[in-house]
């Protein structure tokens, strides 16, 4: 037995507190790809963060350009379905201004919902900052972190902008499969490391923005959700609820082809997955 002790390295030891004491996310994530939510997917909310118990959600609307409306809607969808209005509580932060009240209350509630508008707002305002640990304490103590449209986008590490490189003004169409042209920069990172999300997928024909993606980030599952149509992340899982279709897209060879600017590649591994449907999430480097 000491022998086998002698080949293992030191430093291996020295990880072993920072293994034991990493431990998963309790909560779960609610991933909308933006559009409209059906009473079914909000009273899955509800239902999944015990709202109707003791529970209280935490509207956070920094990627708005109305935070007060988007607070208003927020609550709307919530109350229409039981959910009493004192349970739903707008949080609005500024850049540097986050009174610890506030993240006390952020970190103890049972559902943090994120509204659409702008990621790279949003992630301006929370990026690396005591608000950002707020929501993963919140999500590692069991909340669950609901987000759509841009609050999906900012769920992944690296965080699909919307914006193009060569192609600055923007349209909303994504006509070409160009290298270095699709912006990322980092999100909130509550999911897996190589997982990249993209939200109102199929509605807005947006295969061509994830293709780029998938190729530039070989091994990463890139996931296009679509509208009305949310993922479930539990632990190395993903179900599929709403009314629409999620696209899961890998690229496995080392780099991307490239010529004249264009991007090619010949292993790209497409899923498309139905509500209802289960898959498995990338959790590791391959």
């Amino acid at each position: 037995m000491d022998k086998i002790y002698k080949k293992i390295p030191i430093s291996l030891f020295l990880w072993f507190p920072l293994l034991l004491s990493a431990q998963s996310p309790k909560g779960q994530l609610f991933i909308i790809g933006g559009g409209k939510r059906s009473p079914e997917m909000v009273r899955e909310m509800i239902d999944l963060s015990e709202l109707k118990g003791e529970g209280y959600a935490v509207i956070l609307p920094m990627a708005s350009e109305e935070p007060d409306s988007a607070v208003f809607y927020a609550r709307l969808q919530f109350e229409k379905e039981g959910v009493a209005r004192e349970k739903l509580i707008g949080q609005y932060y500024s850049k540097g201004f986050f009174p610890a009240a506030l993240l006390d209350s952020l970190k103890g509630a049972a559902l943090v919902y994120l509204t659409g508008g702008d990621q790279t707002q949003f992630m301006e305002v929370v990026g690396y900052t005591p608000i950002q640990e707020a929501i993963r304490q919140a999500y590692q103590n069991g909340a669950i972190v609901a987000g759509t449209s841009a609050g999906a986008a900012v769920m992944s590490k690296k965080m699909i902008t919307g914006n193009e490189f060569k192609h600055p003004e923007y349209t909303g169409d994504f006509r070409t499969i160009e290298a270095q042209n699709v912006e990322l920069t980092e999100g909130l990172g509550l999911l897996p490391p190589k997982i990249i999300v993209d939200q109102h997928f199929v509605y807005r024909m947006r295969m061509n923005r994830l293709i780029t993606v998938a190729l530039e980030n070989p091994r990463y599952q890139c996931i296009g959700i679509d509208e009305s149509t949310a993922i479930v992340v539990k632990g190395k899982k993903a179900r599929v609820v709403g009314a629409g279709q999620v696209i899961d897209l890998t690229y496995f060879h080392k780099k991307p082809n490239v010529k004249n600017g264009l991007l090619g590649g010949n292993d790209l591994r497409l899923h498309v997955w139905l509500p209802g449907q289960k898959f498995k999430l990338v959790t590791g480097n391959w």
